[in-house]
């Protein structure tokens, strides 16, 4: 779906093994993927990017064809910490001490993290569709908990998400999709059917789990640590029109407190911003990430 010009590799870094395309030259650019879905989502946006940056678009561990390690009773290993960790790495093989990075929904957060956890690597950040967890869980109500229920569920213990999710993981996935996105919305088949296979498993469905299992545990004591820290490095925030984050936060204010410098749009479209509005996606990361410097390793 990305090309010729894009190469498949897997990485191995110090807890996980990942896989990932990349291809293109110019300025290094991670761009990373949501729940529940894979490095795929890119296929719109990345060959376009590919034109003037070396676009690096891994599956998160835990998704897609990356490993799915064991986890630990405290989730450390699918924290967003152990996520970013993963993604430097996986930069640093790749011969980028220095790069940008763009991420929708559970990306969005591994990127935040990173921001927060290598400044000096990261030059420039995009999140897409989310506004901070910590401020997101702090501000729970009913609208939210109604809007965002799967928080909840997914961190259930002793399995029950995993059961329930695993006797028809194809209709959950379907479900995700259409609930999230704008009325309308049209996924190409051929990503859904990737998001499907990779999907389908006990081990990503509970892989999964403990993403969000660590989001309301580890990943609120690692913000809480933080609380005194802002992103340092340029903030892009972009969100859909459509969407429940539009509908709940005043997205660019919320983020504002968190970055030094942060400048924010909301596009025509529901929660997948990369597939629903892919070319809007593609100009203002464009525009964002026009002039930066780096350093090559």
């Amino acid at each position: 779906m990305f090309g010729d010009v894009f190469e498949s590799v897997h990485v191995k870094t110090s807890g996980a093994e990942i896989n990932l395309v990349h291809g293109g030259a110019g300025r290094p650019l991670l761009l990373l993927h949501g729940y529940p879905q894979t490095h795929v989502i890119w296929h719109e946006v990345a060959p376009h990017l590919a034109h003037d940056f070396h676009v690096v678009c891994p599956d998160l561990r835990g998704y897609g064809d990356s490993s799915k390690p064991a986890s630990t009773p405290d989730h450390y290993p699918y924290s967003k910490r152990a996520m970013a960790q993963d993604m430097v790495e996986v930069m640093a093989s790749l011969g980028y001490k220095e790069f940008f990075v763009a991420g929708h929904d559970r990306g969005a957060r591994v990127a935040h993290r990173m921001a927060l956890d290598y400044p000096d690597s990261v030059k420039k950040v995009c999140v897409m569709d989310i506004a901070p967890t910590h401020h997101m869980f702090k501000a729970t109500d009913q609208h939210f908990a109604t809007g965002y229920y799967h928080w909840f569920f997914l961190i259930q213990p002793d399995g029950l998400p995993e059961r329930m999710i695993g006797a028809d993981p194809a209709y959950y996935l379907h479900e995700k999709l259409q609930r999230w996105s704008a009325p309308g919305a049209v996924f190409a088949e051929e990503a859904v059917a990737e998001y499907a296979r990779c999907f389908a498993t006990p081990e990503a469905i509970h892989a999964s789990c403990e993403d969000y299992r660590a989001a309301a545990s580890i990943d609120l004591t690692h913000d809480e640590e933080d609380m005194h820290k802002k992103i340092s490095c340029p903030l892009l925030v972009l969100w859909g029109a459509q969407g429940f984050v539009h509908r709940t936060y005043d997205v660019l204010s919320v983020w504002c407190n968190r970055a030094e410098r942060a400048e924010g749009k909301t596009l025509d479209c529901g929660h997948f911003l990369p597939e629903e509005a892919s070319a809007d996606v593609c100009e203002e990361l464009m525009r964002f990430f026009a002039d930066a410097s780096y350093r090559k390793r």
